[in-house]
């Protein structure tokens, strides 16, 4: 059962503060408005799921959250850290160092071992597991020495999430992780997400278009048309185990 959501449901510290966030993108003389002023926070250690269609804004809303884009309007603060006047290196420091991405393709470098392609990221961050944490976190210590071509799509996906929580980052940004999967396939990446989130306390945000995903979040957030609908909080979060699409 959902319930509408309230500042009052929870206690933890805001994460994330979004205020009247707009992005505009200028495509010869055409203007695209992927995001109309969304408000939303996130708070620590809760997973949140971004549900809505494809072209409704949610990819631009995590990127912007991540750094990895600008708005062209309103604010966005990690923390203290105001994201919307940053500077190129202090994005690059930001994402280097509070945030873990996960990406619809996994994104691996073939010529490594899945215990190397997290080693590459554990090398350049501040206080990183080791990678052999990392890929038992995800249940994968047995495929370390593995390459990207001797794994299955849904043990890729499981070692770059290995690769995003090896940085021990306080957010975890996932966009569409499941989204080039099967359902029992798709069912273990999210146990992997899921543990990094209830074992670090890992704040996590999660997009998708599948409706089927939203019960294992603390809260959903729907978005169409480049603003939020509504913002649900799950009465209680199922297991990932128990999903299926």
């Amino acid at each position: 059962m959902n319930r509408p959501d309230t500042s009052a449901d929870t206690h933890a510290a805001s994460v994330f503060r979004v205020h009247q966030l707009t992005k505009v993108y200028h495509m010869g003389e055409v203007d695209v408005h992927a995001l109309r002023g969304v408000d939303l926070e996130l708070f620590s250690g809760e997973l949140m799921v971004l549900l809505g269609p494809s072209g409704s804004g949610k990819s631009t809303l995590l990127n912007i959250l991540g750094g990895l884009d600008t708005a062209s309007g309103g604010e966005v603060y990690y923390r203290d850290q105001d994201l919307t006047h940053a500077s190129e290196k202090q994005l690059t420091e930001y994402r280097r160092h509070h945030v873990g991405f996960v990406f619809q393709f996994y994104n691996l470098m073939p010529s490594l071992t899945a215990r190397e392609n997290v080693a590459a990221v554990t090398e350049i961050v501040r206080n990183p597991m080791t990678p052999e944490d990392a890929l038992a976190l995800v249940n994968l210590q047995h495929r370390m020495d593995h390459f990207p071509a001797q794994l299955s799509g849904g043990e890729q996906q499981r070692i770059a999430i290995a690769r995003a929580v090896a940085k021990n980052p306080a957010v975890l940004l996932c966009d569409e992780p499941t989204g080039a999967l099967d359902s029992e396939t798709g069912v273990l990446v999210l146990e992997a997400l899921e543990r990094a989130n209830r074992e670090l306390g890992t704040t996590t945000a999660l997009i998708t278009h599948n409706a089927g995903i939203a019960a294992m979040a603390d809260r959903v957030v729907h978005i169409m048309d480049g603003r939020i609908s509504s913002v649900l909080r799950n009465a209680t979060r199922k297991n990932a185990a128990e999903l299926s699409w």
